[in-house]
């Protein structure tokens, strides 16, 4: 019996689901470290949401006062908050009608440590082309040397 593509990606798909329970937990973990990873990315991907953790980073503020210092309604900036509130990159905290944001707990310590490790990899990169450069260039000069001979 011949299986065809269709047919042995639906019996992988089968065999996935067929392992113990214990699989879906280590990949829902790594799922989930990334999520928090992405979520802090993409709040970081926009000029005003990296303003307002700039300000937040000097002094807690209102969210009136975020709106006024970016020329922004409220609304507009409630969804900006909302969205550095949910990658858990600031929190509010609702005093009577004022609702006051702050830097989270978190910060960015998930995102500078993602950076740190691509920045050594690819500093120790640049330096191996470096390396090579230099060994041409020394190479370069000695058969140049050999030539005038």
């Amino acid at each position: 019996m011949t299986v065809t593509g269709a047919e042995a990606t639906a019996d992988k798909r089968w065999r996935l689901r067929a392992v113990p329970d214990a699989w879906y937990i280590v990949n829902y973990m790594v799922q989930y470290a990334s999520a928090h990873l992405d979520a802090s990315f993409a709040a970081l991907s926009d000029s005003t949401r990296r303003g307002v953790l700039e300000q937040l980073g000097r002094e807690e503020a209102s969210i009136t006062d975020l709106a006024d210092r970016f020329h922004m309604t409220l609304t507009g900036m409630r969804k900006h908050v909302g969205v550095l509130e949910q990658a858990g990159l600031v929190v509010t905290e609702k005093v009577g009608r004022v609702r006051t944001c702050r830097i989270g707990a978190r910060r960015l310590e998930e995102v500078a440590e993602w950076i740190e490790r691509y920045h050594q990899l690819w500093d120790a990169r640049f330096g191996e082309l470096d390396q090579v450069i230099e060994e041409l260039k020394q190479k370069e000069k000695s058969d140049g040397r050999k030539k005038t001979k």
